[in-house]
């Protein structure tokens, strides 16, 4: 396996980290759709729907035919949550790292790179709602150089950051739907405090929320 070098980011990485962040959050909109499935009440909406047309027409193929275009439009409505989601991400923080994360203090962005190649990113700013934390953010890695431990490494270098600068911890959000990312949260020691509506009226709908983990850097020691 190649070496990783962990370090900071520089604008030189800029289309790199743009595209590692959106390719990441791209890849949840499958698992969104599940998920939106998944609930009672799109269940019910689409059972109700199939049933009524299928009294009504007396043919399979109406009732098919609506059912399909339902969830094409409800994964157009998971596509654009997301598309939105990285377009607010872009104007506030990643089309000027510098200004937000290496020019303020107890806040940095890093890279992961293997063989040259920007493959993973991770960046940390003071929390807002709790003192004396800091917040990882914007951690990704590219699909490619998954299971090999940058995340992990990534993770450690946050932690590191915060230990050095007498934070108490570290906090993060991550959503329901990132299975892969809340077990790696909790294998590094994070634990989950609690459970947030997203303000937006699709994901209230669809019952997507937000988790809160956070680190005790008192009780855990790398």
């Amino acid at each position: 396996m190649a070496e990783v070098k962990i370090r900071r980011y520089h604008e030189d990485d800029d289309e790199d980290v743009k595209e590692i962040f959106t390719l990441g959050m791209s890849e949840h909109i499958p698992s969104s759709c599940m998920h939106v499935l998944k609930q009672p009440l799109a269940q019910m909406f689409l059972g109700c729907v199939f049933l009524a047309l299928l009294t009504s027409s007396k043919s399979i193929l109406l009732p098919v035919l609506a059912v399909t275009l339902l969830l094409a439009a409800g994964r157009q409505s998971v596509n654009y949550m997301f598309t939105n989601y990285i377009k607010t991400s872009l104007d506030r923080d990643l089309n000027h790292i510098r200004q937000t994360y290496l020019e303020q203090p107890n806040a940095c962005f890093w890279v992961a790179e293997v063989q040259g190649r920007v493959v993973g990113t991770v960046a940390c700013i003071p929390a807002e709602n709790a003192a004396n934390y800091l917040e990882l953010k914007r951690m990704s890695v590219r699909k490619t150089h998954r299971g090999q431990g940058i995340a992990k490494a990534l993770c450690r270098v946050v932690a590191e950051f915060a230990r050095e600068r007498g934070c108490g911890g570290v906090l993060l959000l991550t959503s329901v739907v990132q299975i892969d990312a809340q077990k790696l949260y909790e294998k590094m020691g994070y634990r989950k405090v609690r459970e947030m509506d997203v303000p937006e009226f699709i994901a209230k709908l669809t019952n997507f929320t937000l988790l809160e983990y956070r680190l005790d850097l008192k009780r855990h020691l790398f």
